[in-house]
C-alpha cells in the first residue's frame, strides 16, 4: 500500500527536522543528517 502525502515535510511539524533530506534517501542518509544536526547543536 502506498501512502500519499498531502503536506511537504517542512509544513509538517513532526517532519520539519527532515526538510533538508532529499526525497527518496535511505536510512543511512537520514542517520547522517540527524547526526550532523546533533553535532551542530553541541557547538
Amino acid at each position: 500500500m502506498t501512502e500519499t502525502m498531502s503536506k511537504s515535510k517542512a509544513d509538517d511539524p513532526e517532519r520539519a527536522h527532515l526538510a533538508d533530506v532529499a526525497d527518496g534517501c535511505g536510512c543511512t542518509e537520514i542517520w547522517e543528517h540527524m547526526s550532523e544536526a546533533r553535532d551542530a547543536d553541541d557547538d
